[in-house]
């Protein structure tokens, strides 16, 4: 997906670069997230193995374990257009697209009502859930300005990022993927994007909206995190997996511009338990006589949001 961290010096050149393509959408927020103790989880969540165990099965572990493990993708905020996505399906080497939700911090909803048509055109898919984000400060959701923003119409807010917001956006994830006609056992991937330190409230905030997801038993959570954050972010989602009983370990997208190349695995990124790896940022490539700008991934997968959803035994 396009980095939310890339969007104020990029969102120009963005539109430089393709004058022809769909104004950017507006700048995505940057998420907080604090901690949750795995104890004091809401009365919901105690059937969330019965619910993960109804999901489907569809794509069997041999199947994910035998792929080729490069498969490139490419996400662009914006939605180019069913000729664009035609020409760079016969001229270009990506089999899946990253498929953005309406969002608290993504409000373009280019995206909707897509997923047939790309399903039917041979494209695999990535979902992507873009909610609160820190944008540098420290989270003050108890604050009285916190307070106030909570009680206002405000939507992606810095002060919003904490366990009520990330239960509240987990549930809202949910409900968008079930929308976009997603079959049970997609994997929806929480943007989180690069901070130089997690503020607690960050992590309460992933914690909780991973909890949600699983609650809910539908769909499967994962995670879009920068590598610098991503060790962090990976143990704390491992936990709240344990806690409900899902031997899953979770699917995550590692972002890093450092050694890219598309000849690598996702690991090679750096983390053993990286599933897809985000190497290229805010490029421009040309396919079929279409240009893009896009951001470039590699996954061990054709389509991350349903061959990474296998369900728990």
């Amino acid at each position: 997906m396009h980095h939310i961290r890339s969007l104020l010096r990029g969102s120009t050149a963005r539109r430089l670069a393709a004058a022809a393509l769909p104004a950017v959408s507006a700048i995505i927020a940057l998420p907080h997230m604090w901690q949750v103790d795995p104890t004091a989880l809401p009365a919901r969540v105690a059937g969330v193995s019965e619910a993960l165990a109804e999901l489907p099965s569809t794509v069997a572990v041999q199947e994910v374990a035998s792929a080729t493990g490069r498969h490139l993708g490419f996400d662009t905020n914006v939605y180019p257009g069913d000729r664009a996505l035609a020409a760079w399906k016969v001229a270009g080497p990506y089999e899946w697209v990253g498929y953005y939700l309406p969002a608290p911090c993504h409000k373009d909803a280019s995206w909707s009502g897509k997923r047939e048509r790309l399903s039917d055109a041979g494209w695999g898919m990535a979902v992507i859930y873009v909610g609160q984000q820190t944008w540098g400060r420290t989270p003050r959701p108890d604050s009285k300005a916190g307070q106030r923003v909570a009680r206002s119409k405000a939507q992606c807010n810095a002060d919003l990022v904490g366990a009520a917001r990330g239960a509240r956006d987990g549930d809202d994830a949910v409900a968008r993927t079930a929308a976009e006609g997603f079959p049970k056992g997609t994997v929806v991937f929480l943007d989180v994007e690069r901070m130089e330190r997690v503020p607690q409230a960050m992590r309460d905030y992933y914690r909780a909206w991973t909890q949600h997801v699983l609650a809910d038993g539908r769909y499967l959570p994962g995670v879009y995190v920068h590598k610098d954050n991503a060790a962090l972010v990976h143990a704390d989602l491992g936990e709240v997996f344990a806690a409900l009983g899902v031997q899953n370990d979770p699917t995550v997208w590692v972002a890093s511009g450092r050694n890219f190349s598309t000849e690598k695995l996702p690991t090679d990124v750096g983390h053993a338990f990286a599933n897809v790896w985000q190497g290229m940022l805010d490029i421009v490539e040309s396919h079929g006589g279409v240009r893009l700008p896009i951001d470039v991934n590699v996954a061990a997968v054709s389509s991350p949001s349903e061959q990474y959803a296998v369900a728990a035994d």
